[in-house]
């Protein structure tokens, strides 16, 4: 049975919702006209506020109907099929939801008209102006999941997540056969993204994107309404929310990089990380002017153009990660849905907007009557505020090559602009300068902000200066930083952590509320020193000192064979020496759902093209039996997990486990890190090749030997003793009768070091002969019990013998990258504290002049005769 109802209902109310949304704009739009009178005024932001609340509803209602078509496995909707799949736990169910572009833009509607409800019942007086943009931002996002084709025109406006299956792909065969066909599973989740992560880090990222549009709503609102000054006190403690939720879901995507991805990093400049970092920076930039705003007529008006700028480069981001613009130059992109036009015009609609209006009221604009002084509040701001900007201008300029070359492309002329083979080094080269200089202001900015230095007293920052310095040769000394850029940024982190932790100290003491700003600057100054230490020195500890190349594949033969030199080769079970350390590549294990911990892959079959498997022996992990032989459990099928055993000099054993991935999706394989973590160092460990852990293994021929007890053979470069045939009562697999027989034969394998015995069996059970045969993966043998010959007394043996199981892996060590984690929490308490301290001043204000006007509003009139 198609579910065509739930479908329907979702598309109907997207339509629902974006009619309601343009109404909801027209009304605000009537209700802020300032030739309107009071009462017309009112009526028009009541039918604003039943139409906003109908389109809350309608969004609500289409939130939900995607949701129950995922949750409930409706496979017969392409949306379903292509992001879900019945093997996918509650979470993941739920983290596919926004895997493509329409869900992740109905989540960022859904975040917009949650942000939108509290607007209207948290600032009445700003409401109309402020909701006309928002209303009207409403319309464009929710015009992206329409979905709708304009007769005559053929026009497409959207693309609806409430597709049917054969409507998107009617040219399979099967609807040809069977239009009612609906498949009984989905395409799932990336595995890549099934992670803790990834169901936490994009709604995080996508509140921070919607919570951008309430400053800008409030600038454009005080410029369309004259209120030049006053939109500043209700938009900053918004800023600053929307910096701590953006921030934070950027640092989410670092995190779930450095743990999930192994290019061994956390950031690693890809053009969609740096399109919502730069965002973050211009809002930073923005904060900070808009704090001296009120009382600086230049703060002010860079206060509008730096808050404008911050949602024009949210939109700007959006249109490159979802054009297809960046299809080939970042892996995080979407891919085109041919909404690339409607992009382009959501993105200039509101660039020429907000520009025109900002150009329209510049006259009228209030000036300063004189210069800035250098010792001043304001200069140290407006340094800090152009640097970021600066800083955020150098990453958009390159990350923007691929737009380059596409408007070169729309005009018949070809750039050919390439990103820069080395990112990394491009972006740090310039980067890391930038925040030296940003990290000192933080310090510098602090003590003209507290009026503790001004013009002839700057003796107060002699004493944090004598403290960086002998701080700072001590670390530079201990621990061997040379390169002079790497001894700017330490130096400025360190001034940085001593100046705003003196300021810090002396503000705690009096009122705790103010000090959001010293220790918003403390934390990113531990960030940075982080960085530096846990990216410029990392050290590989895998050297490869056999002598010989693993492979020569470009991968591992480029920069100087780079890869071959940073890689250890693993047997099974066979250790061996890295550094301090002895290795052994234990065993390959899996994930099962319901039990804490990874099993051995040996213990189960894993069912073909399926998320279950059978258990061939008793499930037992800490002492607890969770499965007895025979029954299905459920796995993650395409995750498996490489025991690596850890012993250290002093005899203290811990266990890694990286993780292999099979992931069409990302190109066949792909490997994920495992960490030990400790106080001064993480140890990052991954797996760089292995051998296909769903493969069958390539037996060679047969060979054949027939030996006396205690006779010596040679197999594979092995010795190999028959040491005895015993009689056994059990073999493995095989159910043994009264009249039934059965032997198993001793053989004793010699390797170079270590000793193993097979045991290979001969049954005879209802007249029939059985052989069971035994497989040993560390030696790569395969040995069946084939004859007995009474009269001779020998015995004939069957081997087959394959490439032994081997692991390829890459250790590095990063130190002190725990000062990079503690930066980002003490930088989060910073964001914190400033905005409740800055939302608790504009409600104390509100309702100031809510109880003034109150006042005025009960005074009698008075008439004149």
């Amino acid at each position: 049975m198609i579910h065509t109802t739930i479908g329907s209902a979702g598309h109907l109310l997207v339509i629902v919702a974006f009619v309601s949304a343009l109404v909801a704009t027209f009304a605000y739009f009537k209700a802020s006209s300032a030739v309107a009178t009071f009462d017309d005024q009112l009526t028009w932001k009541r039918f604003a506020r039943a139409t906003y609340v109908v389109h809350v509803v309608a969004v609500l209602g289409v939130v939900f109907s995607l949701y129950w078509i995922i949750g409930n496995h409706y496979f017969e909707y392409h949306y379903a099929w292509k992001n879900s799949s019945l093997s996918l736990p509650t979470g993941y169910t739920i983290s596919s939801f926004w895997q493509d572009q329409e869900g992740s833009f109905l989540l960022w509607i859904f975040w917009n008209v949650v942000l939108g409800s509290v607007l209207i019942f948290s600032n009445r007086s700003w409401e109309a102006p402020v909701m006309t943009i928002f209303a009207l931002v409403q319309a464009f996002l929710t015009s992206m999941i329409l979905g709708v084709v304009i007769p005559g025109l053929d026009l497409k406006i959207g693309s609806t997540p409430f597709l049917l299956l054969k409507e998107v792909m009617p040219d399979i065969p099967v609807f040809k056969m069977d239009p009612n066909f609906i498949a009984k599973d989905g395409n799932g989740l990336n595995p890549l993204l099934q992670n803790y992560w990834m169901v936490i880090h994009p709604p995080t990222l996508f509140l921070g994107f919607a919570s951008t549009l309430i400053p800008f709503s409030f600038a454009m609102a005080g410029l369309w309404t004259k209120k030049i000054n006053e939109w500043l006190r209700p938009a900053l403690p918004w800023a600053l929310f929307s910096a701590l939720v953006l921030g934070v879901g950027i640092l989410m995507g670092a995190y779930w990089a450095y743990e999930t991805l192994n290019f061994g990093s956390y950031w690693n400049w890809d053009p969609v990380e740096n399109t919502s970092f730069v965002p973050w920076l211009i809002l930073v930039a923005a904060i900070h002017t808009m704090i001296i705003g009120r009382k600086n007529a230049t703060a002010l008006k860079t206060s509008f153009i730096l808050t404008i700028a911050t949602f024009v480069l949210v939109l700007y981001s959006t249109f490159m990660t979802r054009s297809g613009v960046l299809g080939n130059a970042s892996v995080h992109s979407f891919t085109d849905l041919g909404l690339s036009g409607q992009l382009l015009i959501y993105l200039l609609t509101f660039l020429i907007l907000s520009v025109g209006l900002l150009i329209y009221r510049w006259k009228s604009l209030p000036s300063d009557d004189e210069e800035v002084s250098t010792y001043s509040q304001e200069f140290w701001i407006f340094i800090g505020a152009t640097l970021l900007c600066l800083s955020g201008f150098q990453i958009l300029a390159t990350t923007s090559i691929p737009v380059y070359n596409k408007i070169a492309e729309a005009f018949g002329t070809v750039l050919n602009m390439a990103l820069p083979a080395d990112q990394i080094g491009h972006y740090n080269k310039f980067q890391l300068w930038f925040f030296s200089l940003i990290i000192i202001l933080t310090g510098i900015g602090q003590y003209f902000w507290w009026k503790r230095v001004g013009k002839d007293k700057l003796q107060a920052l002699y004493n944090p200066l004598l403290i960086t310095l002998i701080i700072s040769a001590a670390v530079i000394t201990l621990q061997g930083v040379k390169d002079i850029q790497y001894i700017a940024l330490l130096t400025a982190s360190i001034f940085a952590i001593v100046a705003n932790g003196t300021i810090l100290f002396n503000i705690v003491r009096g009122n705790y509320n103010l000090s959001g700003g010293a220790i918003t600057h403390i934390g990113v100054a531990l960030m940075l020193i982080g960085v530096l230490f846990s990216s410029a020195y990392t050290k590989v500890v895998s050297i490869n000192n056999s002598g010989l190349m693993i492979s020569r594949s470009e991968e591992f033969t480029s920069n100087d064979n780079k890869e071959n030199k940073e890689n250890i080769t693993l047997w099974l079970n066979k250790p061996e020496k890295m550094g301090d350390y002895m290795l052994t590549w234990r065993d390959v294990r899996v994930e099962p759902r319901h039990i804490p911990g990874y099993i051995s892959k040996s213990w189960v079959d894993i069912i073909e093209n399926d998320y279950r498997a059978v258990a061939l022996r008793d499930i037992v992990y800490n002492d607890k039996q969770y499965y007895a032989k025979g029954d299905t459990l459920e796995i993650s099928p395409e995750n498996f997990y490489y025991e690596i055993e850890y012993r250290e000099p002093s005899g203290k054993v811990f266990n890694l486990f990286p993780r292999v991935q099979i992931n069409p999706k990302m190109g066949g394989i792909v490997v994920s890190p495992d960490i030990n973590r400790e106080l001064g160092k993480d140890l990052y460990t991954y797996v760089s090749m292995v051998t296909n852990p769903t493969a069958e293994p390539v037996w060679s021929q047969t060979e054949n030997f027939t030996v006396s007890m205690s006779d010596t053979f040679f197999v594979n470069d092995y010795v190999a003793i028959l040491d005895n045939v015993v009689r056994t009562d059990s073999v493995d697999g095989v159910t043994l009768g009264p009249g039934d027989a059965a032997v198993k034969a001793m053989i004793r394998v010699l390797d170079k070091e270590n000793e193993f015995v097979l045991t290979p069996s001969y049954v005879i059970r209802d007249r029939m002969v059985a052989r069971k045969t035994e497989v040993n993966n560390d030696l790569g043998l395969r040995v069946q019990f084939s004859e007995i010959n009474p009269q001779t007394g020998q015995f004939s043996f069957a081997v087959n013998t394959t490439q032994r199981d081997f692991i390829v892996m890459k250790a590095t060590e990063k130190p002190l990258i725990n000062i990079l984690w503690l930066g980002t929490f003490v930088l989060i308490i910073g964001f914190v504290l400033a905005t409740i301290r800055r939302f608790k001043d504009f409600i104390k204000m509100r309702d100031k002049e809510s109880a003034a006007l109150t006042k005025q509003k009960g005074k009698p009139k008075v008439q004149t005769v």
